[in-house]
């Protein structure tokens, strides 16, 4: 099963957050639904980017590079990228 790197966007909040799973569908509604702390105020979160990797350590290290960069002009950049 593949692994995927996230960036998802609240417009209440017009934040991106970025994360890695292994189910979308799952980890979406999680988000959606109040159970991750750092994105329970956002309801409801769209995805922007998903990424696919075929480990979960390949994910979590794309899911660091992204948030090195402490830049939401990249984000949106990465998000402009892929369309």
């Amino acid at each position: 099963m593949p692994f995927y790197t996230y960036i998802l966007f609240s417009e209440k909040l017009n934040r991106y957050y970025i994360g890695s799973c292994q189910d979308m569908t799952v980890r979406l509604e999680q988000h959606n639904t109040g159970r991750n702390k750092s994105t329970k105020g956002g309801s409801p979160w769209a995805i922007k980017l998903t990424e696919t990797f075929d480990t979960r350590s390949a994910a979590q290290t794309r899911e660091m590079e992204i948030k090195k960069k402490k830049s939401r002009k990249y984000i949106e950049w990465l998000i402009r990228s892929a369309s």
